[in-house]
C-alpha cells in the first residue's frame, strides 16, 4: 500500500501513529517508574520487617554480645552469600567503648558490611554497600540501646548497631522482567493501534474515494452527475458538485445556442451578398465575392474553434468512435458520387473519444471529405487505441498526395493549395485547432495507398 506524503491518508495515519507511539512511550516510562517505586518500597519494607524481627529476637548479654531468643525464620540469612545479610556491632557497654566484636549472619561468612549511610526517620539510616560477592546491597541500620546492670549492680546501657542488607540485584531483575513484558506488550499494542488506524482511516476516507470514482465516471462520460449515498459530511459537497456540473452544462448549452444563432445571422447576409455579387460583373463584384468568400472561411473556422472550446468545459462528454466513422463513411461518398469511391474502415471495438460528438464528427468528417476530394477511388479509415489513454485515427487515400514541404502549408489557416477543388481551404486547419484544444495532435504523411495520410491522436475512454 503506497501513500503520497501530501495526501490526507498519509497525514491522518502519520499523525495518529506519532501521537499513539508517543503516548505509549510516555506511558511505558511512567508505568516502569511506578513499578520500580513499588518494588523499591516493598524491598525497603522487607528490610524494615527483618530489622524489627532481628531487634525483637535480640537478648543482650553481660559480655556485650547479643543472644537470640529464637532463630530468624528466613533461611536466606543462613545460606552463604545469598545476598541477604545482617550484622550487629556493639558500640559501648557499661559506659565504655567495646572493641570489635561484630556478630554477623551465617550468610556473611567471615565478611563484614561497611555501608555509606544517610540518616532517616525513627533513628534509621539507609544506604548502600558492596557485598561479599560484589553484590550491590541496600542497607538499613539502626542503633538500639538496651538497659542493663554492671558488676556492682548499677544500672547502665548496652548499645548496638543493628544492620540488615539485601541484594538490589533481585530488585533490578524484577524491574527488568517487568520492563521486558511491558515493552513487548506495548509493542503488540502499538502494532494493533497502527492496524486499527489504517483500517479506520481507509474506511473513514472511503466516501471521498467514492466521490473521486464518481468524478472519474463523469469525466469518462459514463455518468452525468455524482451518484451514490454519501455521509452527512460529504453530501453537501456532492450536491454542490452536481449543481456546478449542471450549471456548466447549461452555460455551454446557451453558448452553443448563441453560436448557432450567430452562424445563421452571419451566413444569411453573406449568402445574399455573394449571390448579388455573382449576378453582377465588374471590379466591385469581384472584390465583394473575394471578401465574402474570405469572411465565410473565417466564420467557419472561428465558430468551429468556439464550439470545441466550449465543449471542453462540459464534464461527462463521451463519443463512441465506431458509429461516427460508420455514418461518415456511408454519407460522404454520396456527396462525391461522381467518383465511385470505396471507403474501407477498420475500428477497434470499444473505442470512445473523450469529447463531444460534434467535434469528433467535425475532425474526422473534414479528413474523410478532404480524402474524397483527392482520392482516385480508394480511402482507408483506421481507428486504434494507443497507450496512455490515447486514440489514433488515420485517414489515407490513393490520390496524388503532397510533398513534405507542402504538407505544413496545407494545415495553415486560410491557405488553399488548389482552387480547382471546391471548399474553403480551412478543413485541415480546423482539424488541427480542435485536436489541439483537446490536448491531441494532428500530422500529415504518406499513405500506404500512395496518397496523403492524415494522422489524428486524441484522448480516449475505454
Amino acid at each position: 500500500m503506497k501513500f503520497q506524503t501530501n495526501s490526507l491518508t498519509f497525514r491522518l495515519i502519520a499523525g495518529a501513529a506519532v501521537w499513539s507511539m508517543l503516548g505509549l512511550l510516555i506511558g511505558g516510562f511512567v508505568l516502569s517508574g511506578i513499578f520500580r517505586g513499588a518494588v523499591q518500597q516493598n524491598f525497603d519494607n522487607r528490610l524494615v520487617f527483618d530489622l524489627d524481627g532481628l531487634v525483637a529476637a535480640a537478648e543482650p548479654q553481660s559480655t556485650a554480645s547479643i543472644a537470640f531468643a529464637n532463630r530468624l525464620g528466613d533461611p536466606r540469612y543462613q545460606r552463604v552469600f545469598s545476598g541477604w545479610y545482617w550484622q550487629i556491632v556493639p558500640l559501648y557497654a557499661f559506659g565504655t567503648l567495646v572493641e570489635d566484636a561484630t556478630q554477623r549472619s551465617r550468610s556473611l561468612f567471615d565478611h563484614t558490611i561497611d555501608p555509606t549511610l544517610v540518616p532517616a526517620a525513627n533513628n534509621m539510616r539507609w544506604g548502600y554497600a558492596l557485598g561479599p560477592d560484589n553484590q550491590t546491597l541496600r542497607v538499613l541500620s539502626r542503633r538500639i540501646a538496651f538497659p542493663g546492670r554492671d558488676a556492682q549492680g548499677r544500672e547502665t546501657e548496652l548499645a548496638f548497631e543493628f544492620l540488615v542488607a539485601g541484594d538490589v540485584g533481585e530488585l533490578e531483575a524484577n524491574v527488568a522482567n517487568f520492563n521486558r513484558t511491558l515493552f513487548w506488550s506495548f509493542a503488540a499494542l502499538g502494532f494493533g493501534l497502527i492496524i486499527a488506524i489504517l483500517i479506520q482511516v481507509r474506511v473513514g476516507l472511503l466516501p471521498l474515494r467514492r466521490v473521486s470514482e464518481a468524478l472519474a465516471r463523469i469525466r469518462e462520460g459514463q455518468s452525468r452527475r455524482l451518484e451514490g449515498d454519501f455521509p452527512a459530511e460529504i453530501a453537501p459537497l456532492a450536491g454542490e458538485l452536481n449543481s456546478l456540473i449542471a450549471h456548466s452544462a447549461e452555460v455551454v448549452g446557451r453558448a452553443r445556442t448563441h453560436v448557432a444563432n450567430l452562424t445563421h445571422f452571419l451566413k444569411t447576409p453573406l449568402t445574399v451578398l455573394g449571390n448579388e455579387a455573382s449576378s453582377s460583373s465588374g471590379p466591385l463584384a469581384e472584390t465583394v465575392t473575394r471578401q465574402v468568400t474570405s469572411m465565410r472561411r473565417q466564420v467557419d473556422h472561428y465558430l468551429a474553434r468556439a464550439r470545441a472550446a466550449g465543449a471542453l468545459d462540459v464534464l461527462g462528454s463521451r463519443t463512441e468512435v465506431t458509429p461516427v466513422i460508420a455514418d461518415l463513411a456511408r454519407v460522404l461518398p454520396r456527396m462525391h458520387a461522381e467518383k465511385s469511391l470505396n471507403i474501407a474502415t477498420e475500428v477497434e471495438d470499444g473505442l470512445a473519444f473523450r469529447g463531444e460528438r460534434e467535434d469528433f464528427e467535425e475532425m474526422v468528417g473534414n479528413l474523410i471529405d478532404n480524402a474524397c476530394k483527392w482520392a482516385k477511388g480508394r480511402i482507408m479509415v483506421e481507428a486504434v487505441a494507443h497507450s496512455g489513454g490515447r486514440l489514433g485515427v488515420t485517414v489515407g487515400d490513393d490520390g496524388p498526395g503532397l510533398a513534405p514541404d507542402v504538407r505544413a502549408r496545407a494545415m495553415e489557416r486560410g491557405e488553399r493549395l488548389d482552387e480547382s477543388v471546391p471548399g474553403s481551404g480551412l478543413g485541415l486547419a480546423i482539424v488541427r485547432d480542435i485536436a489541439k484544444l483537446y490536448g491531441g495532435s494532428f500530422s500529415l504523411g504518406e499513405s500506404k495507398l500512395g496518397g496523403l495520410e492524415a494522422k489524428l491522436e486524441l484522448p480516449s475512454i475505454r
